[in-house]
């Protein structure tokens, strides 16, 4: 899974719950607010599942109105708590408005997993006359959980107590050619996060960057290169991000995008030579449909 970088007290959580004989301690997230974007399918509904077995206290939210009540009514048949807030991240108003009607629910959040967003695998030869690829990837992959963080952080801020978890992708490290509008906004958010991470240090709210590999979803499923490719299911995508939630590391790393982040500063103009050759030597790839 890549490395964790825990806390002290995360670390210290981990070891006493290897120890044989000692009595289980509950999850952190037991009885505290967790909103989970993008939750109506994927890594999101498998999130807010397992979230929900831990005791957490379920924000669901999507746009796709039917199937996220789907996961909410899953969630509450199994004996957990959720509740369904339909939204369209890209609109502005609409996420204001969400964000008062959790607090106003909820009085507050503890916890917030930005995993709601758009990928697009497209070569610049093919969009140049294709800008809005790069609007609309950067509306749902950036501005939509800056907006949301923003919206929470006062009173994360104010309580002493917040961690927010980004689902990124290792391709931040990697930054592997067709995926200029995907990165690039998946990079804006991991910065965005490493900062806000230092400046709200001091009231004990955390950023964690979960650098995800490939993960089989509806929207890996878009684009047929991927078809033949090794990649993990949305559950066990899941428990990397609820582990993120309860240890509040600072990344979640593979250790291929490490290898590869490390490639990039040493030897820039040597992996500038290589992703070239594998670009061209790789498989065209369509999106489906």
């Amino acid at each position: 899974m890549g490395n964790l970088l825990l806390t002290p007290r995360a670390f210290l959580r981990r070891r006493l719950a290897a120890v044989p004989g000692l009595p289980t301690t509950p999850s952190p997230l037991r009885d505290r607010v967790v909103v989970v974007t993008g939750a109506s399918s994927g890594i999101g509904a498998a999130t807010a599942l397992a979230v929900a077995r831990r005791g957490g206290i379920v924000v669901a939210v999507a746009r796709r109105e039917d199937l996220l009540a789907q996961v909410v009514d899953q969630i509450v048949s199994s004996g957990g708590r959720a509740q369904a807030y339909p939204c369209d991240l890209t609109d502005a108003d609409a996420v204001d408005a969400l964000v008062k009607q959790v607090l106003a629910d909820h009085d507050t959040v503890h916890y917030l997993v930005n995993n709601a967003g758009r990928s697009i695998r497209r070569p610049l030869a093919e969009s140049y006359d294709r800008v809005h690829d790069f609007e609309r990837t950067m509306a749902i992959n950036y501005i939509a959980p800056v907006r949301l963080t923003l919206g929470f952080l006062p009173g994360m801020r104010q309580q002493r107590f917040g961690h927010v978890v980004n689902v990124v992708t290792w391709g931040v490290q990697v930054k592997a050619p067709k995926f200029a509008a995907y990165i690039a906004s998946k990079s804006a958010l991991d910065v965005f996060a490493r900062i806000a991470g230092r400046e709200a240090y001091a009231d004990n709210v955390t950023f964690t960057n979960v650098r995800l590999d490939l993960v089989r979803t509806e929207m890996s499923s878009a684009t047929d290169a991927y078809d033949s490719m090794p990649a993990k299911s949305p559950e066990q995508a899941a428990q990397i991000v609820v582990r993120a939630l309860e240890d509040r590391p600072i990344t979640v790393n593979t250790l291929v995008g490490q290898v590869g982040e490390i490639f990039n500063v040493l030897a820039p103009r040597l992996s500038d030579a290589t992703m070239a050759m594998v670009d061209r030597l790789g498989r065209p790839g369509r999106m489906k449909g």
